[in-house]
């Protein structure tokens, strides 16, 4: 897109603005200043301006920004403006809650198979989306072109599923697996059980973020 590299941090605010904007343009709010939405967002203006001049601005001296534009704007730099093809290794708890989730769908990706071990899920269906062996999971990403995969699988296996993932031409990884996992193509760990103790010791000692 020709943008500047940005940091982390910007790039972690990007969702939690597209999140308040819609919002917001729900509610019929067809104008913001920085001002404002640094309010409702716990951040200061100064910061929300930097973080929109990374991209260009899109604001307008005396008025603000307007809500559509801008909440299409960072749609499309995240990249969630087009569809997106997933697929989910792990059919068990984990992966069969995630055919469930509803921001799939609201962010523009599709979720085409899952991919298991056991016998017998392979050849049945999670929501309508067919549960394969995960021997056949390279030949499915370069035949079906898949944007993402999705490791819900045995800690032991993961960094092998990511190796085969990286190989077989996917272009980034959403691991739900409690390990670091080292990939050529961008990577988000989910860590649920270090997000707990985070906020067990923010309960603790009385912390807001």
């Amino acid at each position: 897109m020709g943008f500047k590299r940005v940091s982390e941090a910007v790039i972690r605010r990007l969702p939690r603005y597209y999140r308040h904007l819609t919002m917001l343009e729900t509610q019929g709010v067809e104008r913001i200043s920085s001002e404002r939405l640094a309010r409702q967002m716990n951040l200061n203006a100064s910061q929300v301006r930097q973080d929109f001049n990374c991209f260009g601005g899109f604001g307008q001296q005396g008025y603000g920004y307007n809500v559509s534009n801008l909440t299409g704007e960072i749609k499309r730099i995240m990249g969630i403006d087009r569809k997106h093809t997933i697929i989910i290794v792990g059919a068990g708890n984990i992966g069969h809650a995630l055919t469930n989730f509803p921001g799939f769908a609201e962010t523009g990706f599709e979720v085409k198979a899952l991919f298991d071990v056991n016998e017998d899920l392979i050849g049945t269906e999670i929501k309508g989306h067919p549960v394969l062996d995960v021997k056949d999971m390279d030949e499915y990403i370069r035949e079906n072109q898949i944007d993402m995969g999705v490791i819900a699988a045995r800690r032991s296996a993961a960094q092998e599923i990511a190796d085969r993932m990286c190989a077989a031409g996917i272009r980034g990884i959403w691991n739900f697996v409690p390990l670091d996992i080292t990939t050529s193509v961008p990577i988000e760990n989910v860590h649920l059980s270090e997000s707990l103790s985070t906020l067990s010791y923010k309960i603790e000692h009385g912390l807001l973020d």
